[in-house]
């Protein structure tokens, strides 16, 4: 039996609750629906399911935004629900992951209504407060994500709160070890009660720097964002101040002695800082995070050298971490269309899912990757993501990458009996996985296809990678384990190429999943968005 933990090189299939499957009739997915389509997630060969979270909420950022971390919101059902939702997966081979927000709270959450209400009760400094200046003006220049100041005055304390995203999300203050026990308390609720990992948001926006210096500016050349466009105020700074603190190792070496408690239990954290692999490298040093998960290759760069440079730079600074990879997730436009413009190339999608699947690490593929599906063109007046509606029409939020789960070509695509929170596109249903399940050539069926054969491949799930020099479009690089060694080409572009094969003598492999390429005179023959895969020998 392996000594490999579960989650090294494991395929986590993330959930977002409200657009997966809705089974009481209110347009809104539930936990119910994630449970009545688990057979379906099984089928695909991953191995866990991050699930979204499913939180009392008062919604403003649809569940991101929680009033209580220990209770399920009645939109997605109760706490009875979620046990079924373990016990079922688990009996289906699938370990279980759930979102945690850290750094902030629902302004409804009682640590808050509380915190709010004077300068000396109990939860006054469990929040970041901070008095005005001389002039009234916020104690720094701090911006938040969603728009605007990160600073909002509270009359009955007559102080600003600190929140990094929308004004109803203030910051918790982690500098108090009350609020660092707190955190770990509810964490070890959802462990006690079985759950086999989390994912992390915003990890690194725990902590603030205590003095509240300003945060310098960022000259317009640099301003690249990551989560974030270029043309949003927040790009316009170097966030040193308002996150990715020191303080923050201490308190997830806090986390992981927790968690080392419950054998087989995981942290993913998701980091977006200054310099994203940086501080992934430090967080999953040993004692912290299990493993990181970066914007890296959520970013609007599909060239093969910003590819490559960006999993070696990774390689070479992360010597004990483990890397998870995502190119697609509920907060940035699906990547074949962020990448591959429209339509969506169904053949693009095929390539996608091996490249990011055979890379070293944890991958996270999101709903709706396993059926190709596009970016979904929402239209300002369905908008619901408080995001898009501030920065339309330059950015459009991220809504269009939210759309509800087609599971049929009807109507409402199966989802529900009752109008969608988000309206299900035509293109969309056409790629429902009724019709793709019949349909033996379908991006469904070669995911699966490839799925299976990548776990009987230890080079990919666990071997090491070494890149090879290439000419754009071709990314190439060996993964290697147990002696086995395998090369993977990958045709980038929605062109045909030619490209030199390596030194060497290769024994071309028949990978399902992927258009495939082929080996002619020494010479590799790829059409399309087409993959090579051969074993050294």
């Amino acid at each position: 039996m392996s000594n490999t933990p579960w989650w090294r090189g494991a395929v986590i299939y993330q959930i977002y609750p409200r657009s997966f499957l809705d089974t009481n009739g209110d347009g809104v997915g539930d936990l119910p629906g994630i449970i009545e389509r688990l057979g379906y997630i099984a089928s695909l060969g991953v191995d866990a399911i991050w699930v979204s979270p499913f939180f009392r909420s008062p919604m403003a950022d649809f569940g991101y935004d929680i009033a209580d971390q220990r209770d399920v919101d009645p939109l997605f059902g109760t706490l009875d629900d979620f046990d079924r939702l373990l016990a079922r997966a688990h009996a289906l081979g699938l370990k279980v992951m759930i979102d945690q927000v850290f750094s902030h709270t629902s302004d409804q959450h009682a640590w808050f209504r509380e915190s709010r209400q004077s300068r000396d009760n109990p939860r006054a400094d469990w929040y970041v407060w901070a008095d005005a200046r001389e002039d009234g003006t916020p104690p720094n220049n701090w911006l938040s994500i969603f728009g605007g100041v990160a600073w909002k005055w509270e009359p009955r304390r007559r102080q600003y709160y600190l929140h990094n995203f929308l004004s109803s999300q203030p910051d918790l203050n982690f500098h108090n070890p009350a609020v660092q026990q707190a955190t770990l308390d509810y964490v070890k609720f959802w462990l006690d009660r079985g759950v086999d990992g989390f994912r992390l948001d915003s990890i690194n926006f725990c902590f603030h720097d205590a003095q509240l210096r300003d945060n310098p500016a960022k000259p317009e050349s640099e301003r690249v964002g990551r989560g974030f466009s270029p043309d949003n105020p927040y790009a316009f700074q170097y966030h040193y101040y308002n996150n990715t603190r020191p303080e923050n190792v201490g308190f997830l070496e806090r986390l992981r002695a927790l968690l080392d408690q419950y054998p087989g239990a995981v942290t993913l954290g998701e980091i977006s800082s200054e310099d994203s692999l940086a501080t992934t490298a430090e967080y999953t040093a040993p004692g912290r995070l299990h493993m990181g998960y970066s914007f890296e290759l959520l970013v609007d760069d599909y060239s093969t050298g910003y590819i490559r440079a960006t999993v070696e730079k990774l390689e070479a600074t992360m010597r004990d971490g483990w890397p998870c990879w995502a190119v697609s997730n509920h907060d940035v436009q699906r990547a074949v269309t962020r990448w591959g413009g429209r339509p969506a190339d169904p053949a693009m999608a095929r390539m996608l899912a091996v490249l990011v699947c055979s890379l070293r690490g944890s991958v996270c593929i999101y709903q709706g990757e396993e059926l190709g599906l596009g970016e979904a063109d929402v239209p300002f007046e369905a908008l619901r993501d408080p995001y898009g509606i501030t920065f339309w029409p330059n950015f459009k939020g991220r809504d269009g990458c939210r759309t509800p789960m087609p599971w049929n070509g009807e109507a409402l695509a199966g989802f529900s009996s009752a109008r969608p929170w988000l309206p299900i596109p035509a293109e969309h249903r056409a790629l429902s996985v009724q019709a793709q399940e019949a349909a033996a050539d379908s991006v469904l069926n070669a995911f699966r296809a490839f799925l299976a054969w990548r776990h009987a491949r230890p080079a990919l799930t666990g071997g090491a990678i070494r890149f090879l020099d290439s000419a754009e479009p071709v990314l190439m690089f060996e993964r290697e384990s147990q002696g086995e060694t395998l090369l993977l080409a990958f045709n980038l572009s929605a062109a045909p190429v030619r490209h030199p094969l390596p030194g060497g003598h290769w024994q071309a492999l028949d990978m399902p999943g992927p258009v495939a390429g082929r080996c002619e005179d020494g010479e590799l023959a790829l059409p399309a968005h087409a993959v090579y895969c051969a074993r050294r020998g």
